[in-house]
């Protein structure tokens, strides 16, 4: 029995609609409980398979019927059976907002195609676990940029409908289209970016002593976390300093260059691990940091977000998650919360401009442009 009889309309019309509705909000919450394990794990290297699900604290191994999606978060009032260790909020967060997306995705395209509406709803759970890594680590895994682009190619293939289209020739071709533009538009933004914006000079007093700890650099004023600086193994502190004190040695007037993810730290034409060095202490007059707005994830996210909605759905997501992250930014720094130089995750609002994409990106273009005179 091939997938087509099974997804049939005629099929699915013998039961009440939203008999359906509930099954999406239902399977959904029940996917939304797996990819709690993958936002955990997935940052981690860990299967995401293998052990089975356990308390972090005290690994207590977690039944069946202690697994059920948003009843037991709320039945045990956010606490480990087994030690009482509180549970996060997330968990049930994330459980609830899968069912809700799977149910819209029903709500949205259910009456045209339960297939359709299910290939949807996959699509949304990548962006949901996508946004919550992306949150948490500032990284987007490749086993959901990656995997979404073959994963979002392959469906194309199988439902050109995907695309708006009957013929496989258009829906592959848009499928293509998507990925080549959405990450090609991104990563020339990337390079444009690096090379525009890629460092920020920071202006000190003449003869200003600057600290490298162990966490962070001490400069008179403040302090700025690694964590703020050091993204991937690229990224590279500049400085031409008058003098530089280590614990066996002093040099003056040199280039000092420190990587600290590629674990390599370089004073004039000498190289040594940073991790060796236990107290390093500079004097010089200007620092210049690295700074990059977007990562190659969000290049690979973006493509595979065109896999799934074509070329015009990745310029629309680009232009609406700047849309989003201004503003966010902006609340943030207003309310205190951000520094103007901090970074804000921007796979997330990515992952919301598709979104307002997916359900209602036409209607926006129709009421911007004037195709279709009425209310949104």
């Amino acid at each position: 029995m091939g997938i087509e009889p099974i997804f049939d309309p005629a099929v699915w019309a013998r039961v009440p609609f939203h008999f359906w509705s509930v099954v999406f909000f239902v399977f959904g919450s029940i996917v939304g409980s797996f990819l709690n394990v993958c936002i955990h794990r997935m940052p981690l290297g860990l299967s995401v398979v293998s052990p089975s699900s356990h308390c972090p604290y005290c690994k207590y191994s977690i039944p069946w019927f202690l697994n059920l999606p948003l009843i037991t978060w709320l039945s045990l009032r956010g606490k480990c059976k087994n030690c009482a260790a509180p549970i996060s909020p997330r968990y049930f967060l994330v459980e609830l907002l899968t069912g809700v997306a799977f149910l819209g995705c029903w709500l949205a395209f259910g009456r045209e195609s339960a297939w359709l509406a299910l290939v949807y709803s996959i699509f949304l759970a990548g962006l949901i676990t996508a946004t919550f890594i992306d949150f948490e680590h500032f990284i987007i895994p490749d086993e959901i940029t990656l995997g979404g682009i073959v994963v979002g190619f392959i469906l194309s293939l199988v439902l050109p409908a995907l695309h708006g289209e009957t013929l496989l020739a258009g829906s592959l071709m848009k499928s293509l289209l998507g990925i080549g533009v959405g990450g090609g538009l991104v990563y020339f933004i990337l390079r444009m970016g690096k090379l525009l914006f890629g460092r920020q000079k920071i202006e000190l007093p003449p003869d200003t002593t600057i600290v490298f700890s162990e966490s962070a650099v001490h400069l008179p004023d403040r302090d700025i976390p690694y964590e703020e600086i050091f993204y991937r193994r690229s990224d590279t502190i500049h400085m031409q300093v008058r003098r530089v004190e280590l614990v066996d040695r002093c040099y003056r007037d040199v280039p000092v260059r420190l990587a600290l993810l590629a674990k390599r730290l370089e004073i004039g034409e000498d190289q040594f691990d940073p991790e060796q060095c236990w107290h390093l202490e500079v004097v010089a007059s200007e620092l210049v940091l690295p700074r990059e707005a977007m990562g190659l994830g969000d290049v690979k996210f973006m493509a595979a977000i065109g896999a799934f909605l074509g070329w015009q759905a990745t310029i629309f997501s680009l232009m609406f998650s700047s849309l989003i992250g201004s503003v966010v930014g902006i609340t943030l720094i207003v309310l205190g919360k951000r520094e103007w130089s901090s970074r804000l995750p921007y796979g997330p609002y990515i992952a919301a401009a598709a979104v307002v994409w997916l359900f209602a990106g036409q209607r926006i273009l129709d009421w911007i442009f004037g195709s279709r005179p009425g209310p949104l």
